[in-house]
């Protein structure tokens, strides 16, 4: 009885679902016991929990996605939001234009390029570097720009989100060790190279910092899929 009831919970969709919100609920409340360490992610401690989950569990990635794609769905309205405080502090960042362009041109050129420099390096095939190459662009994207470059999407999405989760975790100290403290250029160098984990984790210390972070997330997706042929 008891199984045959897993057995029927374990394929349903909305479990996953719940799973998910549920950890991520947990999550959240850990890093709320000490904000500001980057060590207690959110978005690290969920992945970490619904992974070895799953693993015990025995359930598949596809299977799981059936009920995570509600809150994939979501990265589309959320990144949309961004434009909002955009709006509202409009000046400021047309204060900001010509530094904004010059960084955004350096970062994405950097990363796609050093991306696909260091995979031919190592030896990676043709669909591995494709999938490594858009990895600071935000997930919908970069999976997108993989499939069309005949990359793995899953792969691409992986490591979207292993670049997230590093670049929230070493922003802070790293900032605060060159001495910028200009919360614009900040933010704006996290979602350039970390998308949109990066970004929550700008917010998360400063509105401007979260501000220029969506901007640089949007644009770096943008001009990403753009350039990353002329490096494939």
């Amino acid at each position: 009885m008891n199984s045959a009831l897993w057995v029927y919970l374990a394929t349903s969709p909305l479990l996953w679902l719940a799973g998910t919100l549920v950890v991520w609920l947990a999550a959240t409340a850990i890093a709320g016991l000490r904000p500001g360490n980057p060590l207690l992610n959110p978005i690290m401690l969920t992945i970490a929990v619904i992974a070895m989950v799953l693993c015990l569990a025995g359930i598949d990635y596809k299977t799981y996605f059936e009920g995570a794609q509600f809150i994939h769905f979501l990265l589309g309205p959320a990144t949309v939001a961004l434009g909002i405080p955009l709006y509202e502090k409009l000046s400021l960042v047309k204060s900001n234009l010509v530094p904004m362009l010059a960084a955004l041109i350096a970062g994405s050129l950097t990363a796609v390029g050093a991306t696909v420099f260091f995979a031919h390096l190592l030896g990676f095939s043709s669909s591995v570097v494709a999938s490594l190459a858009p990895k600071s662009t935000t997930a919908a994207v970069a999976m997108a720009i993989s499939s069309g470059l005949n990359g793995d999407p899953a792969l691409t999405a992986a490591v979207v989100v292993l670049t997230g989760i590093c670049g929230a975790i070493i922003v802070t100290p790293m900032m605060n060790a060159m001495r910028i403290k200009d919360y614009s250029a900040r933010g704006f160098a996290v979602g350039l190279a970390s998308h949109g984990i990066g970004t929550a984790r700008a917010y998360s210390v400063d509105p401007v910092a979260g501000l220029f972070s969506g901007i640089a997330m949007g644009l770096n997706a943008v001009l990403t899929s753009l350039i990353v042929h002329l490096f494939l």
